[in-house]
């Protein structure tokens, strides 16, 4: 017999061509009603069942998956904003130790994690589908068989009922019927023991599938909580120790000043009233302001100068005193006295005095004549803000109108602080 390839004969190929147009001809007769045909219900309700539970197994394993790649895509997400932290982190800042040792934990946590869904929840859903295929294909061939066997059934009755009985037709139709019922019923009988069992099971299947997700995600989540927490001790641990230290230089900086003052009043007792000096110019600033001119600054001087040298009439000619600049206490009643009965303008910050008078250069420049108090406010945006220079409104013009149209920037140096 001539042989077509791999194995298959061309008598072979005849005969299952045949077998499928008998099948095609035996479902068209079962649609248009000339042909009955072999039902059963309850199986019908198994394949059903089977179905139903293929889909969601096929479901939960693509969403299982999904997890995984969130699981991982996070791992990621963490190994590089652990790995930031250390870079950032300097080596003389507390427990930089801890934190390498934190960020391998943590890394370590995560890979654990990853691989135990993997081997457990992942691993046993994979197992569960693998039996699906084949009862699917088994599902499909008992369909054919008993195609089949309704077939050789009509066949053989029709036989019977012909007016010409052919005893060797019908012998042979009768050996065909119960071949195909033979094999029909096997793949029926298997079938109907199996897909009720698999149904069944899967309820154990779900079960110990989402246990040991849940019992890694409650031992993952636990520690790494402990290690969030030893992170988060870390982290106050080193802003206790910041503020330690800027509470100790700013108490070095006030027994400076304090041994600076001392010095000052001893030096006050044992010399002469000393001359005030007048500011330098004030800071500058971005055109199109501009800082006093060179001939403003020297008429001040000048000024001060002559009014320094002028001897007072009951004085010895030979004397000459200088003007002496307002003492702080003197400053400090003044500021008490011309307060704003408690309320402040916002964004208020704290009160200066000008020490020296300062003649506006610009329109969002603010006046100042010796004396002056000024409210200090905050800028809307602090990017605006020059170095050497502050924004306010004078205490005066507050106190009588509660508003602040009046403010303006001007430099720091010809004030101090009230």
């Amino acid at each position: 017999m001539a042989e077509t390839g791999k194995g298959v004969t061309a008598g072979k190929l005849a005969i299952n061509v045949q077998k499928r147009l008998t099948r095609a001809q035996e479902k068209v007769l079962q649609k248009l009603g000339k042909a009955d045909e072999t039902r059963d219900a309850a199986f019908e309700e198994m394949v059903a069942n089977f179905n139903k539970q293929m889909t969601e197994g096929t479901k939960l394993q693509k969403d299982l998956k999904a997890y995984l790649t969130a699981v991982k895509t996070m791992h990621d997400a963490s190994r590089r904003l652990q790995d930031c932290l250390a870079d950032m982190y300097e080596p003389d800042w507390f427990g930089k130790e801890e934190m390498d040792a934190l960020a391998e934990d943590t890394d370590t946590l995560w890979l654990d994690y990853h691989q135990n869904i993997t081997d457990k929840s992942l691993t046993c859903m994979d197992t569960y589908l693998t039996q699906f295929p084949d009862i699917k294909a088994r599902i499909a061939k008992r369909d054919r068989k008993m195609v089949d066997f309704d077939s050789a059934r009509h066949h053989f009755a029709s036989l019977q009922k012909g007016k010409k009985k052919d005893e060797a037709k019908i012998a042979k139709a009768e050996e065909d019927l119960g071949r195909a019922q033979k094999i029909f019923e096997e793949l029926n009988v298997e079938l109907q023991d199996e897909l009720p069992t698999l149904w069944d099971n899967r309820v154990a299947v779900y079960v110990n599938t989402f246990q040991g997700l849940a019992g890694h995600q409650e031992k993952f989540h636990r520690e790494m909580s402990k290690l969030s927490q030893n992170l988060n001790d870390i982290m106050t641990k080193l802003e206790e120790q910041r503020q330690l230290r800027k509470d100790g230089t700013a108490a070095a900086k006030t027994g400076d000043g304090a041994k600076s003052e001392e010095a000052n009043h001893s030096d006050s007792a044992s010399s002469p009233p000393k001359v005030v000096q007048k500011p330098g110019p004030p800071p500058s600033r971005p055109p199109p302001r501009c800082t006093p001119s060179p001939d403003q600054r020297q008429q001040h001087v000048d000024m001060s100068e002559d009014e320094a040298s002028v001897p007072d009439a009951n004085t010895d000619p030979t004397t000459t005193t200088t003007q002496q600049a307002p003492s702080w206490d003197s400053w400090s009643a003044s500021a008490v006295t011309n307060g704003s009965d408690g309320e402040l303008p916002p964004g208020f910050v704290y009160k200066v005095k000008a020490i020296h008078d300062y003649t506006a250069t610009d329109g969002d420049e603010l006046e100042l004549k010796m004396g002056d108090v000024v409210l200090v406010l905050a800028f809307d945006n602090p990017d605006e803000q020059d170095d050497g220079w502050l924004m306010g409104v004078k205490e005066s013009h507050w106190v009588q109108k509660k508003d602040i149209s009046a403010k303006g920037v001007f430099p720091e140096n010809f004030t101090q602080k009230v």
